[in-house]
């Protein structure tokens, strides 16, 4: 599983022409999450237990000392199965490693559900569409985790 973790100030995805889903505080995360081939319900549990406690945001001495949790923040989880590219062969990516979507999405309904039990407010983009992510990457921070 690949995640690439954006510390927000806004975020949004849309689909088929209209927003599916946004960052419903003033701040929060911003996750594009690519899921692989031997990916399982344990490892997206751990995913978002990790995406939950990631401390990434200024406490009052301007370190990154703070949760998601402890800002009281939301998340926004677009799928992306382009982030299992592998470009080692040539210029054209393959996405072999990339799990078929009957395994994929539950696997990522899995990582948005947990990330909702444990206390974040979280909205997703629509799978397997063409989808357009904005957002206004705050800092910038961006983090990726290969779990």
């Amino acid at each position: 599983m690949i995640a690439v973790v954006q510390r927000a100030s806004q975020a949004s995805v849309a689909s088929e022409g209209s927003v599916c889903g946004s960052l419903t505080t003033p701040t929060g995360l911003c996750v594009l999450l690519g899921v692989e081939r031997t990916d399982t319900v344990e490892l997206a549990k751990r995913c978002a237990e990790k995406l939950a406690k990631l401390r990434i945001f200024d406490d009052p001495a301007g370190k990154m000392n703070l949760s998601v949790l402890d800002v009281g923040g939301s998340a926004l989880v677009v799928s992306q199965f382009t982030l299992v590219a592998d470009t080692s062969g040539g210029n054209r990516p393959s996405f072999i490693g990339a799990a078929q979507p009957e395994v994929a999405e539950p696997l990522v309904e899995t990582v948005v559900e947990q990330l909702r039990s444990l206390g974040v407010p979280t909205e997703t983009g629509r799978f397997r569409t063409a989808m357009q992510v904005s957002l206004v990457n705050d800092g910038p921070t961006t983090i990726i985790l290969k779990l």
